[in-house]
């Protein structure tokens, strides 16, 4: 056991000796240190945790070890100074050292230099945590001072190291209890259900390292009885009684006429029993949507209603299906994303009007509800439970606009026919469109495309990718979008088929390479990532194309990652390999998008090396709930970190999706949580 008083330092190290000698060397420099020593990297990140270090010493080989290691420490404890320990010292090793983001580099040879680097480094480190802990409790001052003010009667819990350390009589009247006896000294997670502990998990890490602002957090706490309470959580980090802590409140619903009048409108549009929108609300605020020209993405209309209802309600009983209908209704709520509207249309189903970011996304979420309400038990009247399982019909919206009635119309008769077809199934159903209509609608398009390309009216957009991991370097998805003679946008789902049909995509492919290195050029990204289609990996041109555009823009082809989709690079691997290799050969970076899509993606990392991996939207769709799908995305991070392939989280929807891949080790995200709408970067 460590001495009172002293200094906790984490050692990672395969051997006992640096050990032994970092520790004898501080002592002898009036440091009372107490190392905590680490064998290997995969057990660094629990040390860090449990530990609470002041200085970390990382005793590495080679520079992938210091990478590796140094990532760890970044994940796990930003703000604690690491020191690499190398067998000796260049200028290379220095400037690699300090550039991935260690404090200094030394050896275990020059004594007197590690004594002076790591008594500087406490020091520096003693005054960053009482500069912040004066910041934080002049913030909680201030807090309780605006609290007190207003009378604020929030439900708030104070954390440490995932323990309840204190908590308010609103904390311990809202989850049931009648002292706060039961609370303190308890781990917060017991308190939850276990569906939220992945996303709480990660909301609470991301809190202690500064990086969670301004979010909120759905949640689900379980009340003394088995009672599931719905939370919205709000976090911020802070001092209790000398030590980091974080603040877990609750918010109160504010009581003031404005807000009592509109909880009254809302209360006129929503159903009490499920909290979905009333028919007529849903058709109005659906309607209003639909009609919105679409800015990125896809619009469907799903319908879901239980199978065999006729059935259920000869054997149940009218009154008792009913319960059913409306346990399905507050299931389905539980489900939705943001953005989505939903209500109950039908005696026995429910409508809702979704957006997502291709028909592979809605195809996942669509299964995981089906999935959700199969495995659900529900309470039929007071003494009887029963299980049922549930269709779904899906019908693609115009991205310009449409009437809301044809696409629900589409969607009830195809849940029907799924469900007449054996049920617990989704149906969606293809526009009726024979082989000479797609002919002359790829002539049209065909023509459409050249003339924008010839009038310059393609623009590029952009959406950010953020990071997780501290790491602040502007990094950018880079989306082609067209431009009717009337100025209007035209989505790439609309024309790129008939544009890979009609052998346009090499055209499109070198107009956004260009338009990508002018980008560079006039905002200098860190990153940018551009697609390729097969069109480009089959072209024998690329490559000296490529080369005139670099030497003309003068952008440092480290800036562009290009990318391929893990279906086209899974199908035409030989190509896929080819063109990685000819676009890193002229020093751009590569990436695979939509990866975890296919049957075996960590293979294809064997055969085609790259820099990073999108993991694919569709395993974003419920993953805040689903530890099955938790457990597929963590395995796909580890396969990427095992080649040394950084991780982006594609479509990114909310704040509960976020904390999940912040626990999960993501190391950046992007969708529409980081960024509302991509919006136009370049254009004439």
């Amino acid at each position: 056991m460590a001495e009172t008083g002293a200094i906790p330092l984490v050692v990672l190290s395969r051997q006992q000796d640096p050990v032994e000698v970092i520790n004898s060397t501080l002592r002898n420099a009036g440091q009372p240190v107490h190392c905590h020593w680490v064998r290997d990297i995969s057990g660094l990140g629990d040390a860090l945790a449990h530990a609470d270090p002041q200085l970390i010493f990382l005793c590495v080989a080679d520079d992938d070890e210091a990478q590796a290691a140094i990532e760890a420490r970044n994940r796990y404890a930003t703000q604690v100074p690491a020191i690499l320990v190398r067998e000796s010292i260049g200028d290379a090793e220095l400037a690699h050292g300090t550039g991935i983001g260690a404090q200094d580099v030394v050896t275990l040879a020059a004594q007197r230099r590690l004594q002076a680097v790591a008594v500087r480094e406490l020091h520096a480190a003693r005054l960053d945590n009482a500069l912040a802990g004066t910041l934080a409790s002049a913030r909680q001052y201030r807090d309780q001072m605006k609290a007190f003010m207003t009378g604020s009667t929030d439900a708030i819990a104070h954390v440490q190291e995932g323990i309840v350390v204190d908590v308010n009589p609103a904390w311990v009247e809202l989850f049931g209890y009648e002292d706060a006896g039961a609370l303190l000294g308890q781990p917060l997670m017991d308190f939850f259900h276990q569906r939220s502990h992945a996303a709480l998990k990660g909301a609470l890490v991301a809190t202690s390292q500064g990086r969670w602002t301004d979010h909120s957090l759905a949640s689900v706490a379980v009340l003394p009885g088995g009672a599931e309470l719905a939370v919205d959580l709000e976090f911020e980090r802070f001092e209790f009684e000398g030590e980091p802590a974080i603040r877990v409140r609750v918010p109160t619903t504010r009581r003031d006429i404005a807000s009592l009048t509109s909880q009254l409108e809302e209360a006129l549009r929503f159903d009490t029993a499920t909290g979905l929108l009333k028919r007529a609300a849903f058709r109005e605020q659906a309607s209003a949507q639909a009609a919105q020209m679409l800015k990125a993405g896809m619009r469907a209309v799903v319908y879901i209603e239980p199978d065999q209802a006729t059935a259920l309600e000869n054997e149940l009983g009218s009154l008792a299906l009913e319960d059913v209908i409306d346990e399905l209704g507050t299931l389905l709520r539980s489900q939705l994303q943001p953005g989505d509207i939903a209500g109950r249309v039908s005696a026995r189903g429910f409508a809702i009007l979704v957006e997502r970011g291709n028909v592979r996304d809605l195809d996942a979420w669509i299964a995981r509800v089906l999935q959700r309400a199969a495995e659900h038990v529900f309470q039929s009247g007071e003494h009887r439970s029963v299980s049922v399982t549930c269709s779904a019909g899906a019908t693609a919206c115009n991205a310009q606009g449409d009437l809301l009635q044809g696409p629900l119309d589409s969607s009830v008769k195809a849940c029907r026919a799924a469900a007449a077809a054996g049920g617990n199934r989704l149906l969606r159903p293809e526009p009726a469109a024979d082989k000479p209509d797609v002919e002359e609608a790829d002539r049209s398009w065909a023509a459409q495309i050249k003339a924008a390309l010839m009038a310059n009216r393609f623009r590029l957009v952009q959406q950010p990718i953020a990071s997780l991991v501290g790491d602040g370097d502007s990094m950018f998805d880079l989306v082609v979008r067209m431009l009717d003679e009337k100025g209007n946008e035209v989505l790439p789902s609309e024309f790129l088929a008939a544009a890979a049909r009609t052998d346009l995509m090499k055209n499109i492919d070198r107009w956004v390479v260009g338009a990508a290195m002018s980008f560079c050029a006039a905002r200098n990204p860190h990153r940018v990532f551009v697609r390729m289609s097969r069109d480009s990996m089959r072209d024998q041109t690329l490559g000296t194309w490529l080369h005139q555009q670099l030497k003309a823009s003068g952008v440092e082809a480290g800036r562009m990652v290009v990318e391929l989709p893990e279906e086209l690079a899974t199908r035409h691997l030989k190509e896929a390999k080819e063109l990685r290799a000819l676009v890193t050969h002229l020093g751009f970076e590569f990436a695979i998008e939509n990866f975890g899509s296919g049957r075996d993606s960590t293979h294809l990392l064997h055969h085609l090396p790259s820099n990073y991996v999108k993991i694919d939207g569709s395993l974003m769709q419920g993953i805040a709930n689903d530890r099955p799908l938790q457990e597929r995305v963590k395995a796909l991070v580890d396969a990427a970190r095992s080649h040394h392939v950084k991780t982006i989280a594609e479509r990114v929807e909310d704040a509960n999706t976020m904390a999940v891949l912040w626990q999960l080790g993501v190391e950046f995200v992007q969708g529409y949580f980081v960024s509302s709408p991509e919006e136009v970067v370049l254009g004439a």
